[in-house]
């Protein structure tokens, strides 16, 4: 059974995104001055004295979008409302009756829907006298809050729990899986969600920069629930021309660290950037398995072969060599379902744990083919034995005599001569070089990720 879905509506700057992240209890929506930051339906499963729901934010009614996505931002907003149980109909009571708030009245009274008639910004009792004037919009009393300061949340909790318990629903399986879709500005990273959710879940434009926030979005494959994040389209950080963009950013790179895999968009039509390029830097920072996705492949048919593109690749991303490429449409959803699958194989070698025996022989094999080599008149490096000592990602430990012996040149070596024998071979190792302890001695140590 789905979950209940309780709709955050109204019209720009009454504070819809302060009552998300407020009723969450953490931050989800981005929260500005500035109208109509939030455009795509932002949402967050919450679970409330064993009670679960989806709390949904959606764009202000009414917008004069800069971008010309006003029709964008309220077919999201139809989307919300069509599927909710319950509607918080958010007002801005020190502001008193809009005109906009008129036009969601009539809106809401399209549907039969359950609706709560939401008073934010009373943060104080005399806030709460002058929300008398919002009886006229036909919901009934409305429940004064303050998102920003708590004022009325318990009470306003204690009414979405109500509703959610008779429309009842199933606690919601763990997903499995989170994927964060990054890349820089206009790539398809939308697009490529949708195709995964089987509907319009984030608004796709050709305007650059139309996603803002970092979106979850749930959806099911085979019986297993995963959890894609649609991410700001990352720029030059020059370009960052304002706080909107800066928390967009800041949620992208998140967004990465909070995932299991990465799908790295990149658009063939266009030669790699820089900022492609810092990007997967910060994905191989942080240890992070990868696919690197080439979406809008129609597009360049002719120009290059997969082949020739793979090797492109390794010249311009060599920090990511080792990881799968796919060639994707996500506009017509060709090779989106592969691309997951892909992604759920660098899961599994992620969460795989080696036996010492096997490890140790993969050890042996590349000292066979090649030793550290020692400067002269320093005493030879030694590496004595490995373990296996972590997951997410694989972390390996080698006992050495001396770690600083061990130079840049023969780690990489090291790496991928021992990736070759492991089941390791698409995702980035963790490798720690560690002294040998010793009675009465200290334990040194030094870090090589790839």
């Amino acid at each position: 059974m789905a979950l209940p879905v309780v709709a955050i509506v109204g019209r720009p700057n009454v504070g819809k995104s302060s009552l998300l992240n407020s009723l969450a209890g953490r931050l989800i929506s981005i929260v500005d001055p500035t109208a109509g930051v939030t455009r795509d339906r932002v949402s967050a499963i919450c679970e409330i004295d064993e009670t679960y729901f989806e709390l949904v934010d959606t764009g202000g009614y009414g917008i004069e979008d800069s971008d010309q996505l006003t029709e964008h931002v309220e077919q999201q907003i139809m989307y919300a409302v069509s599927q909710a149980s319950l509607v918080l109909f958010v007002v801005d009571v020190r502001a008193g009756v809009a005109p906009l708030d008129k036009e969601v009245a009539q809106l809401l009274r399209r549907f039969e829907l359950d609706v709560v008639l939401v008073a934010n910004k009373a943060d104080t009792e005399k806030h709460e006298t002058a929300s008398a004037e919002f009886y006229s919009l036909g919901f009934g009393e409305p429940m004064c809050v303050s998102a920003k300061h708590g004022r009325g949340r318990d009470e306003l909790i204690q009414r979405i729990l109500e509703s959610a318990r008779s429309a009842g629903g199933d606690r919601p399986s763990e997903p499995v899986m989170r994927i964060a879709l990054v890349g820089r500005r206009n790539v398809g990273k939308s697009t490529f969600v949708n195709a995964l959710a089987g509907q319009e879940r984030v608004i796709v434009s050709e305007v650059p920069g139309t996603t803002r926030d970092a979106i979850d979005v749930q959806f099911e494959i085979d019986g297993r629930s995963f959890v894609a994040i649609d991410t700001a389209g990352v720029r030059k950080k020059s370009k960052i021309s304002s706080d909107v963009e800066f928390y967009s950013y800041s949620r992208a790179t998140w967004s990465i660290r909070r995932a299991d895999v990465v799908l790295f968009l990149i658009d063939a039509t266009e030669p790699v950037s820089q900022v492609d390029k810092k990007l997967g830097a910060y994905i191989a920072e942080y240890d992070k398995p990868v696919v690197v996705v080439i979406n809008k492949w129609d597009l360049a048919k002719g120009r290059a072969s997969s082949e020739d593109y793979g090797e492109y690749l390794d010249k311009v991303l060599p920090e990511l060599r080792y990881a799968p490429i796919t060639f994707v449409t996500a506009k017509k959803t060709k090779n989106v379902q592969a691309t997951i699958d892909v992604a759920q194989s660098l899961f599994n070698q992620s969460l795989m744990r080696v036996g010492t025996g096997r490890l140790n022989e993969a050890l042996r094999h590349a000292l066979d083919v090649r030793g550290p080599s020692s400067k002269r008149g320093a005493k030879p490096p030694r590496i004595y034995y490995a373990t296996q000592v972590g997951i997410l990602p694989p972390t390996l430990v080698l006992f050495v005599n001396n770690p600083s012996l061990i130079d840049e040149g023969y780690r990489r070596f090291l790496l991928n001569r021992m990736r070759e024998h492991l089941p390791f071979k698409e995702i980035p190792i963790r490798l720690l070089f560690r002294a040998r302890r010793r009675e009465g001695a200290g334990e040194r140590e030094t870090t090589h990720r790839r």
